[in-house]
């Protein structure tokens, strides 16, 4: 949020660090990071890199049911409607139950975000979805890992991937964070720079 006060302008923003020059540039704002108020216990895994989009959400289902099998709840985060429903029907034909939060059941969003953080939830959402909506953990979770936030695959903006990344850091909760990409969307974006907003989902996998 930010406030006038004086005639002066300041900010606070949770991922506002990635675009300090931007800031800085465009409205002559110097940024400050400040310290979390209590430490990050959170994990970040390294990325995991498949060649093609049909490995990629084959892994992606596999890791969740590694995740769900030992209770602890998964958050997948998705670049789309389309995506979103394609990894729910992933995970029913692997009969992981799964709830699925995007802009077609924004309606439910307050009670799927409140069971996200119980045992072995699985939910699966666009990541623009539930922001600002803090998960709690439900007991015995913390001894699980904490809340597993999967992106299915990574922004052109590092600040959208730090807002997914910052669902499963709540008040020092313990939780990680993994990214799956496919080598085939690293070349096309790297093809063509200007029109990739996050991969397609239509095409069958």
């Amino acid at each position: 949020k930010d406030t006038r006060l004086r005639g002066i302008l300041t900010f606070m923003k949770g991922t506002a660090e990635t675009v300090a020059p931007e800031c800085h540039d465009m409205y002559k704002l110097h940024l400050r990071p400040n310290p979390t108020n209590v430490p990050n216990n959170r994990i970040d895994h390294n990325d995991q890199v498949l060649k093609t989009r049909r490995e990629k959400y084959n892994a992606v289902v596999s890791k969740i049911k590694e995740a769900h099998d030992r209770g602890q709840p998964v958050l997948v985060g998705t670049a789309s409607v389309e995506a979103s429903e394609l990894v729910g029907k992933m995970l029913k034909r692997a009969k992981i139950p799964c709830s699925i939060l995007n802009a077609k059941y924004h309606r439910q969003e307050a009670e799927i975000i409140q069971n996200a953080g119980q045992k072995g939830a699985v939910t699966v959402s666009t990541n623009m979805a539930g922001r600002g909506t803090d998960i709690k953990l439900a007991q015995g979770v913390p001894e699980a890992g904490g809340l597993f936030v999967i992106g299915t695959e990574r922004y052109e903006s590092r600040r959208v991937d730090r807002q997914l990344r910052g669902r499963c850091l709540r008040q020092g909760d313990p939780g990680m964070s993994q990214f799956f990409i496919s080598a085939m969307r690293l070349l096309a974006s790297a093809a063509q720079p200007d029109t990739g907003r996050g991969e397609s989902a239509s095409k069958k996998v």
